[in-house]
């Protein structure tokens, strides 16, 4: 899942960053791509016809030219529990 960051939300961040305290916008950004991306990977585990999802593994990275994209990866093993 790979998210754009844009121009307000960088601005309010970088007086977050000099000023001190969390970026809320960033903080809100980020749990809405970890929660897209569990979503997807849920729904693929689903196709295949498993119940559950083990050893998830949850990767941020920022991408793009400026720093402006956030890519979460997620990752498991699709597996059926009886």
């Amino acid at each position: 899942m790979i998210s754009g960051v844009d121009f307000i939300k960088d601005f309010a961040a970088g007086l977050t960053n000099f000023f001190g305290g969390r970026s809320g916008s960033y903080e809100g950004e980020l749990i809405r791509a970890r929660e897209d991306a569990l979503r997807e990977i849920e729904k693929r585990a689903s196709v295949l016809g498993a119940n559950a999802i083990v050893g998830v593994d949850v990767d941020y990275e920022v991408l793009g030219q400026g720093n402006n994209m956030l890519m979460v990866t997620v990752s498991g093993t699709a597996v059926v529990v009886e």
